[in-house]
């Protein structure tokens, strides 16, 4: 369990740092457009930049916000159960959410197969929109993956408590 959630930690960390990498880029390119267009020269594929940019800011950022337990949780009601009921529920969320986005992470791979195929780019720049569209699902399989480390780390701490 120690390995997994090292590996859990490590991919992580180097996601988070590429995603902070893209916001920073968003940030650049969107003073840099914002300042050129007082010239009346903006800066042609802005729009197509920060759709990319910020695709994989989020999908990249999914997985350690799931790790610093960083996503909007509304506990009122399973607050009042026991300890018992709070782990299976627990774990059925994360069951859940680990399938979702494991579905999810692999329909959006298919597309973006589809994607290369067709040879599809943007109109702008002349970008291509698979390398984009995978990292997307990377993203969401990350998730995946977090959440079932999770699991298993609800599953091991509740035998460890009998």
């Amino acid at each position: 369990m120690v390995v997994l959630e090292k590996i859990n930690q490590i991919i992580n960390q180097v996601f988070i740092w590429i995603a902070g990498i893209c916001m920073a880029a968003m940030i650049l390119v969107t003073c840099a457009n914002i300042i050129t267009r007082i010239f009346w020269i903006p800066i042609k594929g802005t729009f197509e930049l920060m759709g990319f940019f910020g695709a994989i800011v989020t999908s990249f950022a999914l997985g350690y916000t799931q790790m610093k337990k960083g996503h909007t949780s509304v506990d009122v009601l399973v607050d009042r159960f026991s300890k018992r009921t709070q782990t299976i529920l627990n774990g059925s969320n994360f069951v859940i959410c680990m399938a979702f986005f494991a579905i999810a992470g692999w329909q959006i791979s298919k597309y973006a197969s589809t994607l290369r195929k067709t040879g599809e780019i943007t109109e702008t720049l002349r970008i291509i929109y698979y390398p984009f569209t995978y990292g997307v699902a990377l993203g969401c399989f990350l998730l995946s993956f977090v959440m079932l480390v999770e699991f298993l780390k609800l599953f091991i701490a509740e035998k460890g408590e009998e």
